[in-house]
């Protein structure tokens, strides 16, 4: 399983406030996950106002 962001980020921030070790950056089209550094503890996914980060099966 993964989390990534689908479209209707809205570059509020919280989801990479909220990552504990820092897997996710803003960038010009929305957030982005580091695969590699990300550690599956769903914290962007359930602070994220626009419920644009979803867990899928394989990222």
């Amino acid at each position: 399983m993964a989390y990534v962001v689908k479209q209707g980020c809205t570059f509020c921030g919280m989801c990479e406030a909220e990552c504990p070790v820092g897997a996710i950056v803003l960038k010009k089209d929305g957030a982005q996950i580091d695969q590699e550094k990300c550690i599956q503890c769903g914290n962007c996914a359930e602070n994220c106002a626009s419920e644009a980060i979803v867990e899928v099966e394989d990222a």
